[in-house]
């Protein structure tokens, strides 16, 4: 789905309007295909009754399109003016010639009459505000909507293009606005729609075809975008059916330590759950007889430690296997440790330092590395904290892999604070993608994945399932095997986010609680997001 500020889609619709497509076509189309959609989701065999309240401009006209279009589909229409129409409108006069009734609220008895309808209808259309709308709402309008959500109980509303209330460019909101179940917009998502709070009123977000004409549909930008199943399976590797395990590629997934042995477990398991061929766990020797168990179909290389940490020495063995790598996953509990450091040091930036004792202290020298050149690879956890104490790491970082920080991970990378950050997360993605030349998925409610070019997809998903230790190693597990299978890291990036949070909502309707679901979940329900 695509993602425009309320100024972009306003200059698409003038462009469309100057190239004949007028304002007046995209409203019928736009009322029509809402009514498709309610009609598919919602009609029964008894009891269709829909309301919509109408405020005075375009998505009020939409509203009363698509009312029209619900009576002759077979539903029982009300059509509520929150403040009154001119006496001729054409469009609330082809509701009442389709069968639709209308309670204006400035007539006497309107009140009562919106109660009556409010207690039958099981349809609400919210069309009372639009895109434009800044806040503060009137108090006539915040008073129309406390009082209407103070009678709902089991009705479903639809917002008409965004819920009534929100701004559609920040994503502030109005206490009084109405929760909808679905939000139908027209044309693209508005950006403020998958920002907060404005997205916990949208309830799942959906996009209709305006009938726009080709040539004014150029001034969408494709680098902006809104996650959904047809785009996440578009990314997804084929698998065809005469492959083998080489096939779908090898993971390597360097991480654990004594504090931390599930984290490369997780991160492995869920590789092989959606589709690499091989994963070995590089992983402390001592670690392996404790997690072996838990991943019977890995493989092993097992690493030099020091105190249940990878030590530095263990660089020339992870380096000389890389050559057979398709993806390295390198972070999931891998601890801060010095020794640890400096491994990754090595790793990544073809400088490993030696130690030499000196005078009773230690001097370090840094002496160029031999390794094979890097793999595509995803980093996440304390690899990404190390990351952030080596200057200027992205000068030395040829490879392009998927840096997956959390807010905080994040503030330590960049050096912002985490409000900064969290304050226009999308610009904070994309600024340092562009600056480390490295796709950043920026996790959280509504994850942002942005790309080195400038692209950027959100994760329309903000759930507590989640929020629980290890989550984030199932994510980086997730888009490293979509990696070793061939994808870019931008796609495997964004398609493995998707999937993330389609695992959490499908884990937590099954365990029965958001606060239930272990990371180890989201692993057994990836499947059944992928079928």
């Amino acid at each position: 789905m695509k993602l425009v500020s309320v100024a972009e889609m306003k200059k698409i619709e003038a462009a469309a309007d100057a190239q004949g497509y007028s304002f007046e076509m995209m409203m019928l189309k736009a009322g029509n295909e809402l009514a498709k959609i309610v009609h598919k989701r919602f009609f029964a065999r008894e009891g269709n009754q829909v309301i919509g309240l109408i405020g005075s401009g375009n998505n009020g006209g939409d509203t009363l399109v698509a009312l029209s279009s619900l009576c002759t589909l077979g539903w029982i229409v009300t059509a509520v003016l929150i403040k009154s129409r001119a006496e001729d409108d054409r469009l609330v006069q082809g509701l009442l010639e389709n069968g639709g009734s209308v309670i204006d609220l400035s007539t006497k008895g309107a009140e009562r009459r919106l109660k009556s309808a409010l207690e039958s209808c099981n349809v609400i259309l919210d069309g009372l505000l639009g895109t434009g709308f800044h806040l503060p709402l009137s108090p006539e309008y915040a008073k129309q909507l406390s009082d209407i959500g103070k009678q709902l109980e089991e009705q479903i509303v639809v917002a008409v293009d965004c819920p009534s209330g929100v701004d559609c460019d920040s994503g502030a909101s109005s206490p009084e606005t109405l929760e909808a179940g679905l939000t139908v917009c027209m044309e693209a998502v508005k950006q403020g729609l998958v920002r907060m709070p404005a997205f916990l009123k949208c309830g799942e977000i959906v996009t209709v075809d305006l009938g726009i004409p080709k040539a004014a549909r150029v001034e969408i930008s494709s680098a902006r975008q809104v996650a959904d199943s047809d785009l996440a399976l578009g990314l997804i590797p084929p698998r065809p059916r005469d492959a083998h395990k080489g096939t779908f590629g090898t993971v390597m997934v360097v991480g654990g330590s004594i504090n931390y042995t599930g984290a490369p477990v997780l991160a492995a398991r869920a590789a092989y759950k959606v589709g690499a061929g091989l994963v070995q766990l590089a992983v402390p020797a001592s670690l392996q007889p404790v997690i072996a168990g838990s991943i019977v179909e890995a493989i092993w290389l097992l690493l030099d430690e020091q105190m249940g940490a990878i030590a530095e020495s263990a660089f020339p063995l992870v380096s000389s296997r890389l050559e057979k790598i398709t993806c390295m996953i390198l972070g999931p509990g891998i601890g801060q440790d010095e020794t640890t450091t400096r491994f990754i040091e090595g790793l990544l930036m073809g400088e490993v330092a030696s130690q030499t004792k000196t005078m009773g202290f230690i001097r370090e020298e840094k002496s160029k590395a031999t390794g094979s050149k890097l793999p595509p690879f995803v980093i996440d956890a304390d690899a990404l904290r190390i990351l952030a104490k080596l200057p200027e790491w992205w000068a030395h970082v040829a490879a392009r892999g998927v840096l997956t920080p959390h807010p905080a991970e994040m503030a330590a990378l960049t050096g912002l604070s985490v409000g900064e950050i969290q304050s226009d997360r999308e610009k904070t993605a994309v600024e340092f993608a562009k600056k480390w030349n490295q796709v950043v998925v920026l996790k959280g409610a509504l994850s942002v994945i942005a790309d080195p070019g400038g692209a950027t997809v959100i994760i329309p998903v903000a759930t507590s399932a989640l929020a629980k230790a290890g989550s984030g190693d199932v994510l980086s597990g997730i888009i490293g095997g979509l990696m070793a299978q061939g994808a870019a890291p931008f796609n495997a990036a964004v398609a493995g986010a998707w999937l993330h949070a389609q695992a959490g909502i499908f884990a937590a309707d099954a365990v029965g609680a958001e606060a239930s679901v272990m990371a180890s979940d989201l692993i057994e329900y990836l499947p059944y997001v992928l079928e």
